[in-house]
């Protein structure tokens, strides 16, 4: 069935090209490094259980519209104000003498910043709005606001699962979408970018790490961070594919515990173009 989404490698221009296989080529050298050893192992899981979930949406039948709804509506909440984190890690005194990284964080922040407006605008196009913010967003950013203060890694360690988890659900993931009848290129532009075949954000913060001047303290938040951010984004993603009975069937999990935020975006329309 022809979804105009495709599974293969995407179109990309020149500059995109390069790019996309920079990135390949420093997530091969993962394994190859050790200063990030047990964090990686930890995203290594969380790829390997998203995996699993992604698995049984597509042996149930597949992804539902309500499904990918509840999808980008979350990811709508968890992207609104994420710019605010990342400003404040690198601003954080425990990254002093580390401004290679700072530098990196100030550009992901400027990157990351509009992409809760791509989730919007693919709501927009199938005629949809967000759904309510949900508990555990909220308590994601209940906990995160909290902990960058004292103990940055730990949100960047959240991060470094985050940015890899698209990548991770490679094939299947595109095989998802290319078999949802509803889907095409102008309502999963987030999804696109969030495949980091475009913007390899996950290798890219990889790279950002294994070259910083990290202590003891900055690996052990960074493992703290990586096991807390799975649990929380995986319980998100059992809310969405209707998972984990606690949120989608016992109880309801509306929260209204929301960032606001109105930013305008000179980038946004160049993001959410097909």
């Amino acid at each position: 069935m022809e979804t105009g989404v495709t599974s293969d490698p995407p179109n990309l221009g020149v500059s995109s090209l390069l790019r996309f296989q920079v990135g390949l080529s420093r997530l091969r050298r993962m394994s190859k490094r050790t200063d990030l050893t047990e964090a990686l192992e930890v995203v290594e899981t969380a790829k390997k259980t998203f995996a699993g979930m992604l698995q049984k949406v597509e042996d149930q039948g597949g992804l539902t519209e309500e499904m990918y709804i509840k999808y980008l509506s979350f990811q709508y909440h968890l992207t609104k104000g994420v710019q605010r984190s990342f400003f404040k890690v690198a601003g954080h005194p425990q990254l002093s003498g580390k401004n290679r990284l700072r530098q990196f964080l100030f550009k992901f922040a400027l990157e990351e910043e509009p992409h809760y407006k791509v989730a919007e605008v693919d709501l927009e196009r199938m005629g949809r709005e967000p759904l309510p913010c949900i508990l555990d967003v909220s308590l994601w950013w209940a906990y995160m606001d909290k902990i960058v203060e004292e103990r940055p890694f730990v949100r960047l360690g959240a991060a470094l699962v985050l940015e890899n988890l698209g990548a991770g659900a490679g094939a299947l993931g595109h095989r998802l979408l290319d078999d949802a009848p509803y889907l095409n290129k102008s309502n999963t532009r987030f999804l696109t970018i969030h495949f980091h075949e475009i913007l390899p954000h996950g290798a890219e913060i990889v790279e950002a790490l294994e070259t910083a001047p990290l202590d003891e303290e900055d690996k052990v938040q960074l493992v703290e961070g990586a096991n807390i951010g799975a649990i929380m984004y995986l319980r998100m993603a059992g809310w969405a594919i209707a998972s984990d009975p606690l949120t989608f069937e016992i109880f309801d999990p509306v929260s209204s515990l929301d960032r606001q935020e109105m930013g305008e975006y000179e980038d946004l329309e160049e993001l959410v173009a097909y």
